[in-house]
């Protein structure tokens, strides 16, 4: 079967979904397609299900900038985020444009007809071939079917359940189970209060090393009390712009500062463990931001720590046991269950294979121009979110300007463009920055590298992006058009 499509998004994840209200607004003379892989969208608010799963950024600046986030909640769970989704779906009619359990197995670019030569399994299994204009990359950075899971030392001699949050059971029972949860980051401060206070008998948070948390208040109450004396949009742009405001701040007083903030986040630790935790679990050997920031509401994470119904453990692993793990130090932790809460695969574009014309492209030999279209690749852009900051402050942006460099082309005339990249701007770190996070270091042979100079280096500042993005002219020295070809096109080729 061949099918020939306008654009072609990829994911119906949050940027997926983000990007296709977008072009419904802004270029509504294009027709688009989603396809995703799942049963659902969602992306990451539909394939986690751990206990407790919840966004690490404020709703304000978590909720597009089209649709303002209703609730007082300064995080947000799982559940209601994907509502949240599942109202713009409805708002925006995206549900019969979006292609459910259908994947990418490979694209090839070809430049004989400038188009995108897609290789698709449908839901039944079956091979398609789509012909697409644009190819819009929508799919996160990491891989869907498989978390980063250490090969423990002796680990088949653990007689318990060993977890990766990614996949979690259904209905698992742990109540009144000891739980070890190994690792520091986001997922493991959810897990221990969610399990805590869930049922389990004891649960022990297993860390190599400290990672700095802070603590932010559950209800933004002063955006409840706007809320009632504003209109809603008024209120929710003025959140907004205070979160952003804040968020940048204290991501600059790090970069500036950096003693400076961690003496006031340590001391605000200590003055929520209150004597009752050992500050060492809980005091870096890091600056602020040289790793991601971890946040907690209420500081769940400390009251449960101050009850003893969880512990913590900075120690490295010897080897698993029938009944635990035993650590360097001798210490043994007994577990019923261990929750190997060890991190993320990374993936890009979703693990398609891409090809221009037949040769295959290494998407880590490439840099992404204006943070979005990748060098030297003909009609691709693709979304990552901010490192810093929420995702989906980049998803619009980054949406505002693939809409205005289409409806540049369609004025112009163009069906292709390319950001022509420059070998000599490439430097080892990635889009990702120079965190050294666990994840960020495995994605050096996968995720586009970072440019020396604009406007190839990814800055990961919303409020640069957000004037350079908006003002940014599209006659320049690096993006190469072409006009719409009036010959016959030759016969698409498909490259397995």
């Amino acid at each position: 079967m061949e099918k020939h499509i306008d654009i072609l998004i990829v994911g119906a994840g949050i940027s997926g979904i983000g990007l296709a209200a977008h072009l419904s607004k802004n270029c509504p003379q294009r027709q688009f397609d989603i396809i995703e892989r799942r049963e659902s969208f969602g992306g990451t608010w539909d394939l986690f299900n751990y206990p407790g799963i919840r966004s690490d950024s404020d709703m304000s600046t978590f909720g597009f900038n089209f649709k303002p986030w209703q609730k007082a909640n300064v995080l947000a769970d799982g559940a209601s985020i994907k509502g949240y989704l599942s109202e713009v779906v409805d708002e925006y009619q995206l549900k019969n444009k979006i292609h459910f359990k259908h994947r990418v197995l490979a694209a090839n670019y070809d430049s004989s007809i400038s188009k995108w030569v897609v290789k698709i399994e449908d839901a039944n299994q079956k091979q398609q071939t789509w012909i697409a204009n644009f190819v819009l990359g929508c799919t996160g950075y990491y891989n869907y079917d498989q978390g980063f899971q250490p090969d423990f030392p002796n680990q088949a001699a653990f007689k318990g359940k060993l977890i990766h949050p990614q996949h979690w059971p259904e209905n698992l029972n742990y109540a009144d189970k000891k739980v070890v949860i190994i690792g520091s980051g986001a997922t493991a401060i959810t897990l221990v209060p969610a399990m805590a206070k869930g049922g389990a008998a004891h649960v022990t948070m297993l860390q190599r090393s400290p990672t700095y948390i802070a603590s932010v208040p559950s209800i933004d109450f002063v955006y409840d009390k706007m809320r009632k004396v504003l209109p809603e949009a008024l209120a929710y742009k003025l959140t907004r712009a205070r979160n952003i405001g804040m968020q940048r701040g204290i991501y600059a007083l790090a970069q500036k500062q950096p003693k400076l903030l961690r003496k006031l986040l340590l001391k605000s630790i200590e003055m929520q463990l209150k004597g009752k935790v050992d500050m060492k679990h809980f005091t870096p050997s890091y600056n602020p931001w040289d790793q991601r920031l971890c946040v907690v509401p209420d500081g769940d994470l400390f009251k449960v720590l101050r009850s003893g119904k969880a512990s913590v453990e900075t120690d490295q692993i010897e080897k698993f046991t029938e009944n635990g793990i035993q650590l360097k130090s001798g210490q043994h932790l007994d577990a019923d269950i261990i929750v190997s809460a060890t991190g993320l695969e990374i993936q890009i574009l979703g693990g398609i294979k891409a090809t221009i014309d037949g040769k295959p492209m290494d998407t880590s030999k490439h840099m992404l121009y204006q943070g979005i279209m990748v060098s030297d690749v003909p009609n691709m852009a693709m979304i990552i979110g901010y490192i810093n900051a929420s995702w989906t402050l980049k998803v619009d942006i980054a949406a505002e300007y693939i809409c205005r460099l289409i409806n540049y082309m369609d004025k112009s005339g163009y069906d292709q463009v390319i950001a022509k990249g420059d070998q000599t701007e490439l430097m080892e770190d990635t889009v990702m920055g120079s965190l050294s996070s666990g994840y960020i270091a495995r994605a050096a042979d996968v995720m586009p590298k970072q440019g020396k100079h604009a406007p190839w280096n990814v800055t990961n500042n919303y409020l640069a992006d957000r004037k350079v993005l908006k003002n940014a002219r599209f006659d320049d020295a690096v993006l190469k058009f072409q006009k719409h070809s009036t010959q016959v096109s030759p016969k698409p080729k498909l490259v397995s």
